[in-house]
């Protein structure tokens, strides 16, 4: 085990074995859900359900092997949102294009990752600034969340109300919300994919939705959304705002990871090669995601749980991956998985995205004000790039109101530029 040099990095076969397998069981959610909410593009479940699993398997084995990190990857939890309800939904998108979108913003991220281009963006972006933009996406996909379940409703008068509370799929939704803060509040490892599970099983015991046939099945065919994705139809200038919101955000998101997970650990402390290569992992794998056919894929946060476990090395990530493997062949459990019991699992990760808010500095007023509408702006106009645009826009803004120009570059500019494209382009979704 000299290639993963656990020696060196305090550690044994036997804590990397455990390590991996706890982000497995924490992180195991991504593949029902991921499914789930994809299918809604009418995607077939079935393929997604296989998508999802070799993407993880895939990116999570590489990064042990290349980076030798315990940072597990799969498909981003927020982007799969926005590409469902914001691009295909909402902006009337094909979903071959929205994966077009998705492999443009994976190449361009894999180009940034082998350039110092990423670092140019990186240091343009004020950290504050990035902090809302998780924020913000945590108030969006909490709202998907809510909205899909069904206690939040439209309302001609007001725009949205409180749903049904006597509709039993909103009262098993609101099971799943109390399982999943319990379960998290508690500690437990897999508090995600035990509440799933748990709401489930009431489900099937109260007859709301049927009891699964079978339990394991042969892994279905990923062909009818492999290679279907459509990059000529993703080339165009209402399309390109997008594009660069998925490369700000998986870049952001990834970095954000790595950074809590990474430095917790002690890792990424020399000269920042294993940095350097996990996120030259994570780009490949965002570029490969759209060829399979699922969004953009990251660094996972729950990579944690097995760091906290012992994880040191990149063994940890490659024994995830091998478990995802058990995935592929739970197609009838996962099909048999109630909507209302995935949906509180988005607004968790909802919130503890929204955390971020706790360490941005307000008394900055620029800052204020751009994170403000950042967060409320993206669940109101249900898309991360106008939410990105207003904060952006906003925050030059004041900047220059203000004669701050020391903390205005040509990066800000350039991404202040592309949201304007957002409002002059887009015709009203």
């Amino acid at each position: 085990m000299d290639f993963f040099k656990l020696e060196k990095n305090g550690t044994t076969v036997k804590t990397e074995l455990t390590a991996g397998f706890t982000t497995f069981l924490t992180m195991m959610y991504i593949v029902p859900v991921n499914a789930i909410i994809m299918s809604k593009t009418g995607m077939p479940m079935e393929a997604l359900i296989t998508a999802t699993a070799l993407i993880t398997i895939f990116s999570s084995i590489l990064n042990g092997l290349w980076a030798n990190t315990p940072i597990a990857m799969s498909v981003g939890m927020g982007l799969n949102a926005y590409f469902t309800f914001g691009l295909v939904l909402g902006m009337k998108v094909p979903w071959q294009t929205a994966l077009g979108v998705v492999f443009l913003s994976g190449l361009l991220f894999l180009i940034l990752s082998l350039t110092p281009l990423r670092v140019w963006i990186m240091r343009s972006v004020p950290t504050d600034l990035r902090r809302a933009i998780s924020a913000g996406i945590g108030s969006f996909i909490a709202f998907i969340g809510l909205k899909s379940m069904g206690m939040v409703i439209a309302n001609p008068a007001v725009l949205v109300g409180v749903g049904n509370f006597k509709n039993p799929s909103v009262l098993l939704g609101v099971l799943g919300l109390v399982l999943v803060f319990a379960f998290y509040s508690w500690k437990l490892k897999g508090a995600f994919i035990l509440s799933v599970v748990t709401t489930a099983i009431v489900a099937w015991i109260a007859g709301i939705a049927p009891y699964p046939t079978e339990f394991f099945s042969l892994p279905a065919s990923v062909s009818p959304i492999a290679f279907e994705l459509d990059i000529k139809g993703a080339l165009t200038l209402s399309l390109f705002p997008v594009i660069i919101t998925f490369l700000i955000t998986d870049l952001f998101d990834s970095l954000g990871t790595l950074a809590g997970v990474g430095y917790r650990a002690g890792l990424f402390k020399d000269d920042g090669k294993e940095l350097q290569k996990t996120l030259e992992v994570d780009a490949l794998a965002s570029t490969m995601c759209a060829v399979v056919g699922v969004s953009t894929t990251t660094a996972f946060i729950e990579s944690a749980a097995g760091v906290e476990e012992g994880g040191r090395t990149g063994l940890t990530a490659v024994v995830t991956g091998l478990c995802f493997i058990l995935t592929l062949f739970m197609m009838p459990l996962f099909k048999a998985i109630p909507e209302n019991a995935i949906y509180p699992v988005l607004v968790m990760v909802g919130v503890l995205m929204f955390g971020e808010l706790s360490h941005i500095n307000f008394k900055d007023t620029a800052i204020a004000v751009s994170t403000f509408l950042i967060v409320i702006m993206m669940p109101l106009t249900f898309s991360i790039t106008n939410g990105l645009a207003f904060g952006l826009i906003s925050y030059v803004l004041i900047k220059l109101i203000k004669k701050e120009f020391k903390d205005i570059n040509f990066g800000i500019l350039f991404l202040t530029f592309v949201s304007l494209i957002v409002f002059i382009v887009q015709e009203g979704h």
